[in-house]
């Protein structure tokens, strides 16, 4: 068994090397396959093939031709031998040539490679230099700007010296002497040694600069001084060198401080002294007829006051009645010229009290607008270091007008004045707004803390006094408007129509409890008349006189045009009702007894009601067209406004139209039906037709 297996194990590798033996010869063989083939597809061989020729015959040709090609192209190179030499020789010496350039570019690589390197350091030394170069030119232009800013040219010195502060080559060189001071003293803290050089000229140049600043300013301020001097001309002239202050601020700032002192005393005294002087003069002007405190909505015409007062106004209803006197507050009156208090005496002209009121505090507004402007402008301060500096120079002034309008308003009755300047004040404020001044704002609210409460007492007295009023003491009433209503409709179509672009709450409870103190006092003179219709046509006339003042001057939409139009509706229609009952009072009861009964559903008590109906029927067949006639005549004769009686009239008609067809369907219930009496009936278009003949036409 052992030596099987090693027999075994020795047939295994020849077994191996025998397989790949034939392996390689599979692969030989099938290289001689392909190339017998391609051999195959030759076309001599193909041709030789096909024409059937020996190939060993043609092998023995072949080979012959080839010997005859080889000692042909040998007696060819031997017949060539000298050209060959020659090629030989030729290539040689190229050969020659090629090594000597090779050489030679060796060597030049050689060359490139030491150049570059001194390109390299070339490279290097040009950047060392260039960063010197940068690092001299920083230090130049340092150098330079500080040189610039320290150095003090000749020029300069002159100007400052010679050249009067107007020139403009002053001005000119007083902003480079500043730059200079400030670069001195921003340099002084860097302990930079060359200031000390500059330090003692730049103070002498300083001083003489504040100097002439000085005495030129303080001569400008001087000459607001002179009489009849217009200081804006001046003033305007000063903010040319605005400059001047702000230099002397950071260079001098008790000469500045002295300056601004000089200038606040100075405009401040002339502020006072004009406009005392300006509202002394326009006050001479007023009206001399104003109201008192006896001027009161609900006094009596025929009062009198004591032995030794002054007489009253020719007529109390001009202090209620607005008139031209609303246009003060117009846009195109409201910044109009102000009054010229000698040219208005030339003319003998006089103004009421709020024309007065909106010269002055225009002229204020003008005054410190301007003011606030050159405040800001010339002395460098805002917020409320110019308000400050504002209430310096005008604050006088503000009080000497703070003074004077309280001791006008303490004592004024004019509440339609009164309440044109609350409006005027709201108005000025809006338009310091708009220019955007804020300094007057402190005045205006203390005006209107003035203003007020002295509209409200006064319209708080019109109405204890209308409360107070007894119609019993108002004379002889008849059934025309009375004067007390007339009155209150004048003021409150003023009031109201004032009210109408900037509304207030304020004024419109006055109004409403002034309203109603009118609508009672109106119905307590109406319970004088003896009788109801008397007392309609009074209530009638009065509500429809204020009804038609207050839409002729104020709102159609207002509060106080639509009560009085429910008021007047409501009475209108109970006057109708009051005429109709004489003539027609018969019939019109027994329509309403006749409807309440069919709505019932008792139509058969009708039943006993013939005789009624037929003297019903009868009477107002003979006398409708006079009874009519009176009726117009009568409306006429108490109604002094045509419109107002014209529309009774016609509503009269309307509803006497509306009763006769109501009394007509009546008698088209079965009870009534057959009434003989019923041929008597006057046809409906028939009687429309006549009583349009009795309409009245204005």
């Amino acid at each position: 068994m052992a030596a099987q297996t090693e027999v075994a194990a020795m047939e295994a590798p020849l077994e191996a090397e025998l397989e790949a033996e034939l392996d390689l010869e599979g692969a030989e063989l099938e290289e001689v396959d392909v190339h017998i083939q391609e051999n195959l597809e030759d076309a001599l061989v193909q041709e030789a093939l096909q024409t059937g020729v020996d190939l060993r015959q043609y092998s023995r040709q072949v080979e012959l031709e080839l010997q005859e090609v080889e000692r042909a192209s040998i007696q060819d190179y031997i017949r060539e031998s000298e050209n060959i030499a020659e090629l030989h020789n030729q290539i040689s010496a190229c050969d020659a040539i090629l090594e000597r350039m090779e050489q030679m570019l060796g060597s030049f690589q050689s060359s490139l490679s030491s150049l570059s390197w001194e390109i390299r350091a070339l490279q290097g030394q040009a950047g060392a230099m260039n960063l010197r170069l940068q690092n001299r030119r920083r230090v130049r232009a340092s150098l330079g700007g500080l040189l610039d800013e320290l150095v003090v040219p000749q020029d300069m010195i002159s100007v400052i010296l010679e050249s009067p502060v107007t020139s403009p080559e002053f001005l000119a060189r007083l902003r480079e002497l500043n730059a200079k001071i400030e670069a001195v003293k921003a340099q002084a803290f860097r302990d930079t040694l060359a200031c000390d050089d500059v330090q003692h000229v730049l103070d002498r140049l300083r001083i003489k600069a504040v100097t002439k600043i000085r005495e030129f300013v303080l001569q400008k301020i001087f000459s607001f001084r002179k009489p009849m001097t217009n200081y804006q001309i001046p003033q305007n002239s000063l903010l040319k060198y605005k400059f001047f202050y702000e230099f002397l601020l950071g260079n001098e700032r008790a000469a500045a401080q002295e300056l601004r002192d000089q200038y606040v005393d100075t405009m401040s005294r002339i502020h006072f002294s004009y406009f005392k002087s300006y509202i002394g003069r326009l006050m001479k002007i007023q009206y001399e007829e104003v109201a008192e405190k006896d001027d009161l909505m609900g006094v009596e015409d025929t009062a009198r006051k004591g032995f030794f007062s002054k007489p009253s106004l020719r007529s109390r209803n001009t202090v209620f009645t607005l008139g031209n006197r609303g246009a003060v507050i117009s846009p195109a009156e409201l910044e109009a010229p102000i009054i010229v208090p000698h040219a208005a005496q030339r003319g003998d002209q006089r103004y009421p009290f709020e024309s007065l009121f909106r010269s002055q505090h225009y002229a204020l507004l003008d005054t410190s607008c301007r003011e606030f402007s050159f405040l800001t402008e010339f002395f460098l301060v805002a917020g409320a270091a110019a308000q400050e500096l504002f209430n310096a120079v005008m604050g006088k002034t503000l009080n000497m007008f703070q003074k004077h309008m309280e001791s006008y308003v303490s004592d004024c009755y004019d509440a339609i004045a009164v309440f044109l300047c609350i409006h005027l004040v709201l108005r000025f404020r809006a338009l310091m707004a708009k220019r955007n001044v804020p300094a007057v704002d402190g005045y205006w609210g203390s005006l209107l803390e003035l203003l007020w409460p002295r509209f409200e007492l006064i319209l708080e007295l019109h109405i204890q006094s209308v409360q107070s009023t007894d119609p019993q003491r108002l004379g002889g009433l008849d059934t025309r408007p009375h004067y007390i209503t007339r009155r209150y409709a004048e003021f409150s179509s003023a009031i109201v129509s004032i009210n109408q672009t900037l509304p207030s709450e304020r004024s419109d409870a006055l109004l409403a409890r002034l309203q109603l103190e009118v609508e009672n006092l109106v119905l307590r003179a109406a319970a004088e008349f003896p009788s109801r219709r008397e007392q309609l046509v009074f209530l009638i006339n009065n509500y429809d006189m204020m009804l038609g003042v207050l839409m002729e001057r104020a709102v159609e939409e207002s509060k106080e045009v639509e009560a009085f139009q429910q008021l007047l509706s409501a009475r209108t229609q109970e006057f109708v009702e009051e005429l109709l009952a004489p003539p027609f009072g018969g019939l019109v009861g027994f329509v309403r007894e006749a409807e309440a009964l069919l709505e019932r559903g008792e139509g058969e008590k009708l039943r006993g009601h013939e005789a009624r109906v037929t003297q019903l029927i009868r009477g107002f067949s003979g006398s409708w067209k006079g009874a009519v006639e009176a009726l117009s005549q009568d409306v006429m004769r108490s109604f002094s406004n045509f419109r107002i009686g014209t529309g009774i009239i016609q509503a009269a008609l309307t509803q006497l139209i509306q009763v006769y067809h109501r009394f007509q369907k009546v008698l088209e219930q079965p009870p009534l039906r057959a009434l003989p009496a019923r041929a008597d009936l006057i046809n409906i278009h028939h009687l429309m037709v006549e009583l349009k003949k009795h309409k009245p036409n204005f």
